[in-house]
């Protein structure tokens, strides 16, 4: 069939009063060809009237398509079981054709940024090698609008303090913020409503002001508006994450940054330069960072256990023992796990991030002294009582404690009582007694002590040597 040029060359040649064969040797078509032109008297190309097979079966197309989710293979299964004779690939033309069961495609946007306008920001999950072992892991990502300046970031999880963290670092590396930063509609930032409507949470909200910048989200199902930091997922997973073993977090996003620095350096033929070298026409429209940028920290409360620790996402860390049972303030950091006491710092480890739960970080600091865990207890005071009250009785006291159980304080305040109530001499010299022949029973020495002062303090009565009928034996 001619096209709409060839039909228009052989209708201006007709008017230049050339023949149809002359037409058609000029133009290397048909005689036919130039007929059927000059007949129609119009350049423009007739439509195609040809039947199509499925037409016949537009009614049940119609009907099964929603009945078979869109499936055609079921649809074409289901109008061959009925009788119907087209083949599958004239089906899904005629479906395409007629846009049933198909949504019409729409066209790309296309957004263009100017220096310093938008920065976008997304997460993805991921596979990551670390230590021989493969781990999930969260892919962080903020890339500059106008540049396309990459930085990367990878973590075992991800949540409002690791977002904070990424963006501080992330701003670092740029050494300064674009006014606006695009994010998918997540709830680690997002309060409440979705695009244009999002309330950011105020955290967040305090963050972005610090450096300046706002939070924005795009529409629901308007993946085109975040395309800048979307694309580069599949890029990072199929380049930088494969077969890139690391060590642990800290060396895997070292080498990220070393990715980042490569990447970022090299041109790239759809911004005929690299975005290095757009950055530098950026840069000065970035807003700068603040004077002083503090640690981003998370801080919690917790009580010191009775082993000397505090519990952070599942792992101990040692605080002093003089603290066990007191509350403290537990700062947590992106590379550190700091102990406060009130206002003052009391402890600081490396924070943990590989490994399984229930892992333990001890300072050796944090622990008495070996043979000082608990403090010597001092001497019962009736012991320094009776080391004053009678010294004589050191001897006796010492072997009554070496026989008592415990630390012999009940031995010890029973002794006192007796120096307390009777006499010294007789009491000494029952002591002596009763250490000779090995008495420790306090009852009995109690009754020698009795038995020597029986006739000093208890007179007998003196009684003839020969009763005489007058004495009365009862009296």
């Amino acid at each position: 069939m001619l096209d709409q040029v060839l039909r228009a060359a052989i209708l201006r040649l007709h008017e230049q009063g050339c023949g149809s064969r002359a037409i058609a040797k000029a133009l290397k078509v048909s005689r036919g060809s130039v007929r059927d032109v000059l007949g129609s008297g119009s350049e423009e190309v007739p439509a195609v009237e040809r039947e199509e097979k499925a037409a016949p079966h537009r009614d049940a197309i119609l009907e099964l398509v929603p009945a078979c989710k869109g499936n055609l293979v079921r649809v074409h299964e289901e109008l061959v079981k009925t009788g119907a004779t087209l083949s599958y690939q004239a089906l899904t033309a005629y479906c395409r054709r007629h846009g049933i069961g198909h949504e019409p495609k729409k066209p790309a946007g296309r957004y263009d940024f100017a220096p310093g306008q938008e920065m976008q920001h997304d997460t993805s999950p991921h596979e990551v090698e670390l230590a021989g072992r493969k781990v999930k892991a969260q892919t962080a990502s903020l890339v500059l609008g106008y540049s396309h300046m990459l930085f990367l970031q990878i973590y075992p999880t991800f949540n409002r303090f690791l977002c904070k963290v990424f963006l501080a670092d992330a701003l670092a590396y740029y050494g300064g913020a674009c006014g606006r930063c695009m994010l998918d509609n997540s709830h680690v930032v997002v309060l409440r409503g979705t695009g244009a409507r999002m309330e950011p949470v105020p955290e967040m909200t305090a963050f972005a002001e610090r450096y300046g910048f706002q939070f924005a989200a795009h529409e629901l199902g308007d993946a085109n508006r975040s395309a800048r930091v979307e694309r580069n997922f599949d890029y990072i997973e199929n380049n930088f994450l494969a077969r890139r073993p690391a060590a642990d977090w800290e060396d895997l996003n070292a080498q990220a940054r070393v990715w980042c620095d490569k990447v970022n350096a090299t041109a790239r033929r759809h911004l005929h330069a690299s975005p290095r070298e757009l950055f530098a026409a950026e840069l000065p429209s970035l807003k700068a960072l603040p004077a002083w940028v503090p640690d981003v920290r998370e801080i919690h409360h917790r009580i010191v256990d009775v082993e000397g620790y505090v519990n952070v996402h599942r792992h101990r860390y040692s605080a002093p023992y003089t603290l066990i049972g007191r509350q403290v303030e537990v700062h947590e950091l992106k590379d550190a796990i700091e102990i406060f006491e009130g206002p003052r710092r009391v402890a600081a480890h490396r924070r943990i991030w590989d490994g399984g739960p229930d892992q333990h970080v001890t300072d050796a600091a944090h622990r008495p002294p070996r043979g000082q865990g608990r403090k010597a207890q001092a001497e019962p005071t009736e012991i320094a009582e009776l080391a004053r009250a009678a010294p004589e009785l050191d001897a006796y006291l010492a072997a009554l404690r070496a026989k008592a159980p415990g630390r012999g304080t009940v031995a010890a305040r029973g002794l006192l009582r007796l120096v307390r109530e009777y006499p010294r001499a007789p009491l000494v010299a029952a002591a002596q007694t009763a250490l000779q022949y090995g008495l420790f029973d306090l009852d009995r020495l109690e009754r020698l002590v009795l038995r020597g002062i029986a006739g000093e303090i208890f007179p007998l009565p003196q009684r003839a040597a020969t009763p005489g009928p007058e004495d009365d034996p009862d009296e």
